[in-house]
């Protein structure tokens, strides 16, 4: 596995990245499941997954995302474009792809948040692996389904998550994220136990 392949899926992972630390950082406000409680008498998700943690969190991952595209422009035209990193194809799709990733990892890690309620987990409680991993599942998952959802309305632009997302690039992701989740949370710890 080279080098590139790390960059690579880095790369285009970051607005998610960005989208599922935001929703933590500018949370807050009223939660998404409104207070209410599912049938076992637990809480639908918890204060943690709030309107604004995902309104804020998807808007400041595409900002990223943006500043990606413009950088790529520049990395892809000089002698650094061996890289092979993406501009996630650019004006217009470049909104539907980004989009797809920071809400699709918000969303992947509300679903993991109802699933921790019904067996008992509370909230800051560590679900290892499905913890470190839900937000990349979700990116993930809505990004393929909107790349598939843009073939089928225009065939020629091809898919663009197969394009850009092989076995490898996808293997990185599964293997690096928990290190930097784990590292995130012990700075984030570190950072509110001291203020």
């Amino acid at each position: 596995m080279s080098y590139e392949i790390i960059l690579q899926a880095l790369w285009i992972i970051i607005p998610a990245y960005v989208a599922n630390a935001s929703a933590v950082i500018v949370g807050g406000g009223k939660p998404i499941d409104f207070g209410k409680t599912w049938k076992d008498g637990r809480r639908i998700l918890g204060d943690g997954k709030t309107w604004r943690g995902l309104f804020a969190g998807t808007f400041l991952g595409m900002t990223s995302g943006f500043g990606l595209v413009v950088a790529a422009k520049y990395i892809n035209a000089s002698e650094y474009a061996f890289l092979g990193l993406s501009d996630f194809k650019g004006f217009p799709l470049m909104f539907v792809f980004i989009f797809s990733l920071c809400f699709g990892a918000l969303l992947g890690d509300i679903i993991e948040s109802f699933f921790k309620r019904r067996i008992g987990i509370e909230r800051g409680d560590d679900w290892f692996v499905f913890d470190q991993l839900d937000f990349i599942v979700g990116a993930l998952l809505l990004c393929l389904f909107c790349s598939v959802l843009v073939q089928l309305l225009n065939p020629s632009e091809g898919n663009w998550f197969f394009g850009n997302l092989s076995v490898w690039h996808i293997l990185v992701l599964v293997v690096v994220t928990p290190f930097f989740h784990f590292s995130a949370n012990w700075m984030y710890r570190k950072i509110r136990h001291r203020a």
